[in-house]
């Protein structure tokens, strides 16, 4: 069983990150009227060019079946919620080439995260309706994915475990 944690910078910080518009901004623009929290992401496409799409994903329930998880090696991958509702991020430390022990943030209102290249994580996650996120990720003529299917699933709560 894997308990949800809270995303903060901190300790997402292996896996990609925390994009949001907490504390001062950097600067303030468009006539002092708009604070622009400058260059939050470190997104990285290899060889390749950075595009813009659009997801939509259909909810899921907790707890979440965790059986699959993927990774990019060749670029990062930003999601960027178009709504308020949080969503979860499942994410895990390389081990020899496979995915290790994943870790489970829940993001709050407004989050979005940018994933490092080869970072593994699960699929997008929204809670609840709507699903759309506004992803930037590698657009190349390459393959960029690889996935890791777990020969037992792991099961995601928000209720403590009993470790």
């Amino acid at each position: 069983m894997i308990q949800i944690e809270p995303l903060s910078a901190a300790a997402f910080a292996p896996f990609g990150d925390v994009l949001d518009a907490s504390g001062d901004p950097d600067l303030l623009i468009n006539q002092g009227l708009c604070g622009r929290h400058h260059d939050r992401a470190a997104l990285d496409m290899g060889d390749a060019r950075a595009g813009i799409s659009i997801f939509n994903a259909q909810p899921r329930d907790l707890p979440y079946r965790l059986d699959m998880m993927e990774r990019h090696p060749d670029g990062s991958q930003a999601f960027l919620p178009l709504h308020q509702n949080p969503f979860l991020v499942i994410v895990a430390p390389d081990q020899n080439g496979q995915p290790g022990t994943p870790r489970a943030f829940c993001t709050a209102p407004s989050q979005g995260i940018n994933l490092h290249r080869n970072i593994w994580h699960g699929v997008l996650t929204p809670l609840s309706d709507p699903g759309l996120f506004a992803v930037i990720d590698r657009i190349g003529d390459t393959p960029n994915l690889q996935e890791h299917w777990f020969e037992t699933a792991y099961f995601v709560t928000n209720a403590p475990t009993s470790r």
